[in-house]
């Protein structure tokens, strides 16, 4: 599995990091393995504000669907449009081509608070 030192991660299995004034934000290698493969992404809360720990969409996989857990609070202000055709993006590369939403964030300290790679190994016991 991979745990690139370079992002952060939240307990609901979603990853932080921080390009330019934006935070891209996506599900871990660990995630989309549980999942299997993925066949759709909705994303509910396109530029509007979301609150840490809320429910900013859906990814369905072949046996299941799956909340996603917003990581920090701010404004969602653009969706991966590359998933629309091709949800396999985040099973083949989660951290790179997989990610899911950019956000504005409200407070970037706010990322302080999520779990950094080797916390995060020990959360999911790799």
């Amino acid at each position: 599995m991979n745990f690139p030192e370079d992002i952060k991660y939240s307990s609901d299995h979603e990853w932080a990091r921080v390009e330019e004034d934006l935070i891209v934000i996506g599900i871990t290698d660990h995630a989309q393995r549980e999942l299997g493969d993925i066949v759709f992404v909705e994303i509910d809360q396109l530029d509007e504000e979301v609150e840490q720990g809320d429910v900013f969409g859906t990814i369905e996989a072949v046996k299941t669907v799956s909340d996603l857990f917003m990581p920090i609070k701010g404004t969602i202000v653009e969706f991966n449009e590359g998933l629309e055709d091709s949800p396999e993006k985040i099973n083949e590369d989660p951290y790179g081509e997989g990610w899911i939403v950019k956000l504005k964030p409200d407070n970037i300290k706010d990322l302080e608070e999520l779990m950094d790679a080797s916390v995060y190994k020990e959360e999911i016991g790799a």
